[in-house]
């Protein structure tokens, strides 16, 4: 079975963006050593046309065949004129308003995105990216099988939480802990097996 993983910049208290969801701010902080790791280890969560401008189209897909992000995610590259912004994975796109895909390679899941979600993890591949938006990791929280959270140094005082969810408790375990030069951590946590 295949794993939806959140991989996600945060600050040190959390937040995921600005209270407008923007978070243009966390690049700053990514270096050449914290680059080369993201490049080296999960050169598919770079959108295709930062690939592109860092000579990096020909990398493999490591960990995932396939993305899902929501509306706001996806706005960011609409803006840019980008409608296929993950051309190299299968793109989903979660939106109760986007009522139509502006490229043949980008799928809207405008209703049962859970069930769809149950869908896509039982086929064979890589796993599948939970790419940003806090309300849809908030609706998805109970299929998110791993965490990547690469913290940065910078406290926002508030702001887009990494999870728009009402209050549960759900645990997971700390798989492993790198840390940078530049003051980025990246944690990886997964879902405890069902006991």
């Amino acid at each position: 079975m295949r794993k939806l993983t959140y991989l996600v910049a945060a600050s040190i208290d959390g937040f995921i963006g600005d209270p407008s969801g923007d978070a243009e701010f966390f690049l700053r902080h990514a270096d050449e050593e914290f680059l080369h790791w993201l490049t080296s280890d999960y050169p598919e969560t770079l959108a295709s046309h930062g690939r592109r401008a860092l000579g990096l189209d020909q990398l493999p897909n490591r960990h995932f065949d396939t993305v899902i992000q929501g509306r706001g995610s996806y706005e960011v590259a609409l803006k840019l004129g980008i409608t296929s912004p993950y051309a190299h994975l299968r793109q989903y796109v979660a939106s109760r308003t986007l009522t139509e895909s502006p490229d043949p390679a980008v799928e809207i899941i405008s209703a049962g995105l859970t069930e769809r979600v149950r869908e896509l993890k039982r086929e064979e591949g890589l796993g599948i990216y939970l790419c940003g938006g806090a309300q849809l990791a908030g609706e998805l929280q109970d299929e998110v099988d791993q965490l990547v959270i690469k913290t940065y140094p910078v406290v926002l005082g508030a702001g887009m939480p990494m999870f728009q969810a009402g209050f549960r408790i759900t645990d997971f375990t700390l798989e492993s802990v790198r840390s940078f030069p530049n003051g980025a951590v990246v944690s990886t946590y997964s879902r405890p097996a069902a006991r």
